[in-house]
C-alpha cells in the first residue's frame, strides 16, 4: 500500500518501458503503488495530465503553475478554479517561490503565489507547495493570505526543521523524495526524522531526483517504494506500517477515501 502523492507522469522517460507508458504504471503498481497524483507545472501541460487522470482509474491530477514557469503565464484565479472542477484534480499546485533557480522573478512569483492560495481557498481544494531558498517569503505569505484553511503539502522538502515545525504548525503535510536517500542529505535525514507520523508524505517527483540505489537511471513511480524504505528505516518503523500511514495522510489530505 503506497501512493506517489507527487510525480510528473507526462514528463517520464519511458525508455525502461519500451515506449509504453502503460507499462510505467504496472511496474509501479507490482511494487504496491495503488495512486498517483500527477502534478501540473504550467498551462500549457494542464490538458495533458488531466487526460492521463481521465484514462486511468488511479490517477488524479492537480491544477497550476509552478514558480520557474510563472514568466508568460496570465493565470487567475477563475482559470485555477474552473480546472479544479474536474472530478480528477484534487489539488491546486504546484505552487511557491524558488529564489534558488530564479530571484529575479521574485515579485511575480509572490503574485502568482497568491492566486494560488485563493484559488485554493475559494475551490476548497488544498495547496502542493514548492519552496527553495524562500523560506521567509513562503511562510509570510501562507500566513497573510489564509493558507491553513485548505491546507496542503510541503512537496519534496529540503528546508529546516524550524521551517517544518512553522508549515506543520499552519496544518501543513511535509512530504520528502529521493534527495533524503542521498549519501550527503544527513541534514534532510535529521528533519525527516522529526515529522509526526500523522503528517508525513512520500513522494518521487519523478522524472526527477531518483532515489538511492538506483541514482543514474530515470525516475518513476515505482521508485516511491525506495523512499518509503529508506523513511521507514530513519524513523524505526516497519516499512508495512509506514506505508499504510503515509497512504492514510494522503488521502485524509486530498480528501481521498480509503481504499
Amino acid at each position: 500500500m503506497l501512493v506517489d502523492s507527487h510525480c510528473h507522469l507526462d514528463r517520464l522517460d519511458l525508455t525502461p518501458f519500451h515506449g509504453d507508458f502503460s507499462k510505467a504504471l504496472q511496474a509501479a503498481r507490482t511494487v504496491g503503488v495503488e495512486e498517483f497524483l500527477c502534478v501540473a507545472i504550467n498551462a500549457d501541460n494542464q490538458a495533458a495530465i488531466v487526460a492521463l487522470a481521465e484514462s486511468n482509474q488511479d490517477v488524479y491530477a492537480s491544477a497550476g503553475i509552478h514558480p520557474l514557469y510563472t514568466k508568460g503565464q496570465s493565470v487567475d484565479v477563475d482559470y485555477l478554479c474552473e480546472q479544479a472542477r474536474h472530478p480528477k484534480v484534487i489539488a491546486i499546485g504546484e505552487t511557491g517561490l524558488d529564489y534558488y533557480y530564479d530571484k529575479e522573478s521574485a515579485q511575480l512569483q509572490k503574485e502568482m503565489f497568491v492566486t494560488h492560495i485563493q484559488a485554493a481557498r475559494a475551490s476548497k481544494l488544498p495547496l502542493i507547495i514548492h519552496t527553495r531558498d524562500a523560506r521567509e517569503d513562503t511562510l509570510q505569505l501562507m500566513r497573510e493570505e489564509r493558507a491553513e484553511e485548505v491546507g496542503g503539502v510541503l512537496h519534496c522538502f529540503t528546508e529546516s526543521l524550524e521551517m517544518a515545525q512553522a508549515a506543520l504548525d499552519l496544518g501543513f503535510y511535509i512530504s520528502f523524495s529521493g534527495i533524503v536517500t542521498f549519501k550527503n542529505a544527513d541534514a534532510l535525514k535529521a528533519v525527516a526524522e522529526q515529522i509526526p507520523h500523522d503528517r508525513i508524505l512520500v513522494e518521487t517527483d519523478s522524472p526527477y531526483l531518483t532515489p538511492a540505489p538506483h541514482r543514474g537511471k530515470p525516475n518513476s513511480p515505482r521508485y516511491v517504494s525506495d523512499v518509503a524504505r529508506c523513511l521507514a528505516a530513519l524513523r524505526g518503523v516497519e516499512y508495512e506500517a509506514f506505508c499504510r500511514q503515509t497512504t492514510l495522510n494522503y488521502r485524509t489530505l486530498f480528501g481521498r477515501q480509503t481504499k
